[in-house]
């Protein structure tokens, strides 16, 4: 007897996603964990010829014979970020990913993202999920993995550029990791977003008893224990890019960088630790970009990859992420190391992530399910 053709999936709303437990950023962060080890295995695939890629991006020329056509504003991006991931995950599934700082005027957010979780040997759909929060919370956890690993055990004090959505979901990660945590010091531009972020840290984590709004990225970076630039903005110049100094950074200071962020010489040099949270990410990056590629991608990994190329600084001295968590690199090894992360963020992520809710979803009996076919008409 031949075996049923028939596929259902589940359709996860965003509401379905958090009760299916996407905003569990502890569980998240561990979840992250579980994923660079198997990035670092090699048991993974992402996109390009090197199965390291971001993925694919839409991009719009500054003029174009066609009025209807989108200019290329500041964070317009249509891409699709596909991933395999292996281990007790043994699931693919892609990221669609619509982008439009703009958005922001017609109340709705930069980005608009969905999920399509599928299964891996049939390539048959599993689940179809909103996904803001799924990369909101995923991207978040990677500079929670990297405190756990590379934070001064009693860090004290957030310092936080940017106190949007990531601005967030990097704080939560950074409590989960650093039970200790009591201050943090925030810098923002628009006043709409900072009161919203006060509020939210004030209910979240009450734990924070020292709240400081400060006016410069100075004061940001200054006697903090844990560092991240969490702003958007126009990409295309390093020099418009918020900078760290060595002059302001304290001994022991961990930084952790999801965004835009240019370093002085001084951050530069073999005395600070270059984590990467994918090196192979970032060398498939260098390739598919015009250079210099810190133009094009703002990361301070990129700022790296530059340099390598000038001459200016060996690859050796550049770490991964995963070696450090897969322990075949050392983490922090006294409170006087200086160690900056870059974040890039990959589609692994999104699939462990979407793995582990889709699993949640199907064991409460969370979403909807929606029918593809009883029987293919074409096959």
């Amino acid at each position: 007897m031949s075996e049923s053709t028939k596929i259902d999936f589940i359709y996860l709303s965003e509401q379905d996603m958090i009760k299916a437990g996407v905003t569990d950023m502890p569980s998240c962060v561990d979840t992250m964990e579980e994923m660079f080890v198997l990035l670092h295995k090699g048991d993974y695939r992402m996109a390009g010829p090197n199965s390291d890629s971001h993925g694919a991006m839409i991009t719009f020329p500054e003029e174009s014979p066609f009025s209807t056509m989108p200019k290329p504003t500041a964070d317009r991006r249509l891409m699709a970020m596909p991933a395999y991931l292996g281990g007790d995950y043994q699931t693919c599934g892609v990221k669609w990913y619509g982008s439009n700082i703009a958005n922001r005027e017609k109340g709705l957010p930069r980005s608009i993202l969905m999920f399509i979780l599928n299964d891996v040997d049939t390539g048959a759909p599993l689940a179809y999920m909103s996904a803001n929060l799924l990369s909101a919370y995923r991207t978040g956890a990677i500079p929670g993995v990297g405190a756990r690993y590379l934070a001064r055990k009693d860090s004290k004090v957030i310092g936080l550029l940017g106190p949007g959505v990531m601005g967030k979901t990097s704080v939560a990660s950074f409590m989960a990791a650093c039970p200790d945590l009591d201050t943090i010091k925030i810098k923002g531009r628009g006043q709409e977003s900072l009161q919203r972020f006060l509020s939210w840290v004030k209910t979240e984590y009450p734990q924070l008893v020292n709240i400081q709004v400060v006016d410069s990225i100075e004061a940001v970076v200054r006697d903090s224990d844990i560092v991240t630039y969490c702003n958007s903005g126009e990409v295309g110049d390093p020099s418009t890019y918020p900078i760290v100094k060595r002059e302001w950074v304290k001994p022991g200071a961990y930084l952790t960088m999801p965004a835009s962020c240019s370093l002085d010489d001084g951050m530069s040099g073999k005395d600070v630790r270059k984590v990467m949270d994918s090196i192979g990410l970032y060398e498939a990056w260098y390739e598919e970009v015009p250079k210099p590629a810190h133009n094009c991608i703002p990361l301070v990994g990129m700022r790296f990859m530059d340099m390598i190329a000038d001459g200016l600084m060996a690859k050796d001295e550049l770490e991964d992420l995963g070696a450090i968590v897969a322990g075949d690199t050392p983490a922090r090894q006294n409170n006087e190391e200086i160690i900056i992360l870059s974040v890039g963020g990959m589609p692994v992520e999104d699939v462990a992530w979407a793995t582990k809710i889709y699993r949640n979803a199907v064991e409460k009996g969370i979403g909807i399910t929606l029918n593809l076919w009883d029987e293919p008409v074409l096959r």
